[in-house]
């Protein structure tokens, strides 16, 4: 089957120019403005969180052993003395192919890295939704948040979850996982961690566990140069330079700028991954994401690097656009999702025959 890409470079208008943001819903304006407000009063200017605090602005959900929309969840301890956990998402109905297995999706949720976690209400209904547009397993990782944990207590997290999973007879029995079709993913903080984790994760020999597909959905990379995304979309929903910087100082270790190779990973710090086995990627950039600069450098970065990558492009796009089903470009978003994971399992199977 034949896969298209969309890599098309946006040109915006003089007047879209001076837009920082589409017409939007208003359930979507309010959510933005909510959990921008949340976020902003809960960071303090020592860099550290009030966890108790944002507690009234991210709400929970509870994992569900009685299907919801044909998708179960549980919670499984990775490591409790280090509150490593994740939250298991199963479709309940057999898989209409050949394979009776599913593919497993490894998935880490955004927030700057200081906030959010598996079991938020918006990343739950998300996760929910992977499980049944692209008849997938996906497991959500409680990783450990900044300023708590800094850099690269979070990497080493999301490798240990990889090293648990490849015992799977250890934790899940019977669950129908194909752990040679993995794919790695993640949405802004999560798309910087599956890039690291996909990384760190060849130094290391898996015994069942094959990473064939890297899904970063518009990752949070930075640097000291400001872009001109960040100057021209200064206001744009979610994102903006004075927040992100805080993320960054709040992360990276202490005495670090943002050229650090955790946030500017080809930039004049970076690193030579040209050796190193890497999976295909899809990358997703919206055109009001002030980010969108670092997301495309990073694509560039991995295509000169000689890997496979693709970029999708969506101008109307905000920052988690991919919250909002209602939106047009999430229906969008999952196909292009579902037809590279299709295109790399298609792979899969010819290189085994």
């Amino acid at each position: 089957m034949k896969h298209s890409y969309r890599t098309n470079t946006i040109t915006m208008s003089t007047k879209s120019k001076l837009s920082v943001s589409p017409k939007l819903p208003w359930y979507v304006r309010l959510f933005v403005s909510t959990m921008s407000f949340g976020v902003d009063i809960c960071r303090r200017s020592n860099f550290t969180v009030n966890r108790t605090l944002i507690k009234l602005f991210d709400l929970k959900s509870s994992a569900s052993d009685n299907p919801l929309n044909g998708v179960k969840s549980s919670d499984i301890v990775v490591d409790s003395s280090c509150d490593l956990w994740f939250r298991l998402y199963t479709p309940t109905h057999a898989r209409d192919c050949e394979s009776p297995t599913f593919p497993l999706i490894l998935f880490f949720h955004g927030g700057g890295f200081a906030f959010m976690a598996p079991n938020s209400k918006p990343y739950d209904a998300f996760c929910r939704r992977l499980v049944g547009e692209l008849s997938a397993i996906v497991i959500s990782v409680n990783y450990r948040l900044s300023p708590e944990h800094r850099f690269p207590t979070q990497y080493e997290d999301g490798v240990k979850v990889l090293k648990f999973i490849d015992d799977m007879n250890y934790w899940a029995e019977g669950l129908n996982a194909n752990l040679k079709q993995c794919f790695i993913a993640g949405d802004s903080a999560g798309g910087n961690l599956a890039h690291h984790v996909a990384v760190k994760a060849n130094q290391h020999k898996f015994r069942n566990l094959r990473v064939i597909g890297i899904i970063a959905i518009q990752p949070f990379f930075g640097g000291e140069e400001r872009t001109e995304a960040e100057i021209q979309l200064e206001g744009a929903p979610f994102i903006s330079r004075e927040r992100t910087d805080w993320m960054w100082k709040a992360f990276l270790p202490e005495g670090s700028d943002r050229d650090h190779p955790a946030a500017n990973f080809f930039g004049p710090n970076g690193e030579d991954i040209s050796g190193v086995e890497y999976p295909a990627t899809i990358v997703f950039v919206g055109g009001f994401d002030p980010l969108k600069d670092w997301q495309k450098r990073y694509y560039e970065g991995l295509k000169k690097s000689g890997k496979e990558a693709y970029l999708v492009e969506y101008p109307n796009a905000i920052h988690t656009f991919y919250y909002y089903p209602q939106l047009p470009e999430t229906s969008l978003f999952m196909k292009e999702i579902g037809d590279f994971m299709q295109k790399q399992q298609q792979r899969l199977l010819s290189s085994e025959t």
